[in-house]
């Protein structure tokens, strides 16, 4: 019996050590879980709002490593469209191999630089691609004429032909100026006119409607463009009715506000241009330019680039050669606030005189007058419409 008992109290004894030992592993699980009153659980939203927070990557810009690549010089020099010899290639080659300028201008009378491959040196001296321009408009202002037959002046083929007729004489047109090297062409005229066909527009001007106007302008860009060869619409913000010829002398426009619905109709319509360059006249336009032509004022600029939304490259009438602006300015000076005002292209026929304006612009850069940033914003237009980047 004793023996039992004392089986019994070991048999209980084992049995209160297991409960007890139950109990504190019990405890000591549940103090390692968290409690549920005072920890909050892992969301699973914060990672996601971190995620969605982070900035996008900028925008990669193809021109930015090309610009930066260049030396300011060659970026000053690429703002340029200069005026060469015109009876061969070795004043244009001469230009081309000591600045790169970005761009030349092939004026006068003679054909020698415009035969066959005569430019073909030229292009090939250019590092990027060299623009070649010529005036070829058509009637009074043409430049092949001698070389592959005439052109009718604007008002001529609004009266004879159809926009689909202009369009195909002015792609034929352009494909004898690309053969010939050509790659610019300062044309169509956007300006309306009425005026006596001599006049500085006259018959220079497709139409005094600005809608007749702007459909064969139209067409006849579309011909070039079909031709490989860049149209120039000119001359913001309007020559068409202004009171004299910007090449010998001051000329004045009828105000802003009369120009709206005038000569600036057509650029409402620039998107449909495609790739063009928009040339600025000499022109002060009274509630605009503030006494000063339209190419010298950032005003004008800035109605271009935000009223008419245009992006493209806008360039100076000639700088070196028309009174309009060489009675008030110097060339070197003439360039350097035409590029701060916002031109992206500066023009001058006459010629020469490269490393003396390039000196100057350097120098305006150095003192502030031409901000770094406004000549990367030009160059940046020019790069792209030459599809360097």
């Amino acid at each position: 019996m004793l023996l039992l008992f004392v089986a019994l109290g070991a048999l209980v004894a084992a049995s209160l050590a297991v409960v007890t030992s139950v109990r504190n592993d019990r405890t000591t699980h549940t103090a390692a879980l968290p409690s549920t009153s005072s920890a909050t659980p892992p969301s699973s939203t914060t990672t996601t709002t971190s995620v969605e927070q982070q900035p996008p990557p900028p925008p990669v810009d193809p021109c930015a490593e090309k610009i930066t690549a260049l030396p300011l010089r060659a970026r000053l020099a690429q703002l340029v469209m200069v005026g060469v010899d015109p009876r061969g290639p070795a004043d244009a080659l001469a230009v081309v191999q000591r600045e790169q300028v970005g761009g030349i201008f092939i004026g006068g009378d003679d054909v020698g630089l415009l035969s066959s491959g005569a430019l073909a040196s030229v292009h090939a001296a250019s590092a990027l691609p060299l623009t070649v321009a010529v005036d070829d408009e058509g009637g009074r202002v043409q430049r092949i004429e001698a070389l592959d037959g005439s052109l009718p002046s604007a008002r001529r083929m609004a009266a004879d032909l159809s926009p689909d007729e202009v369009r195909a004489v002015a792609q034929d047109r352009g494909l004898a100026l690309r053969e010939r090297g050509v790659t610019t062409d300062l044309a169509p005229v956007l300006d309306t006119s009425g005026q006596p066909d001599r006049t500085v527009i006259g018959d220079r001007s497709f139409s005094p409607d600005p809608n007749t106007a702007l459909g064969y302008a139209l067409a006849f860009a579309e011909g070039l463009h079909n031709a490989g060869v860049t149209p120039v619409v000119k001359h913001f913000p309007g020559h068409g009715n202004t009171t004299g010829d910007s090449h010998l002398g001051a000329v004045t426009s009828p105000p802003l506000d009369a120009l709206r619905g005038t000569d600036l109709v057509p650029y409402r319509h620039l998107p449909r241009f495609g790739d063009v360059v928009v040339m600025l006249g000499h022109i002060e336009v009274p509630g605009l330019t503030g006494g000063v032509p339209a190419t010298l004022s950032p005003e004008a600029y800035a109605l271009l680039r935000g009223e008419f939304g245009f992006t493209g490259p806008a360039m100076t009438d000639d700088l070196g050669a028309m009174r309009a602006i060489t009675d008030r300015v110097g060339l070197p000076e003439a360039v350097t606030q035409a590029l701060a005002a916002g031109a992206d292209i500066a023009l001058w026929s006459s010629g020469g005189r490269i490393t003396e304006v390039l000196n100057h612009l350097e120098g305006a850069v150095a003192s502030g007058a031409l901000p770094a940033a406004r000549v990367d914003e030009a160059i940046h237009r020019v790069l792209t419409a030459k599809q360097v980047c």
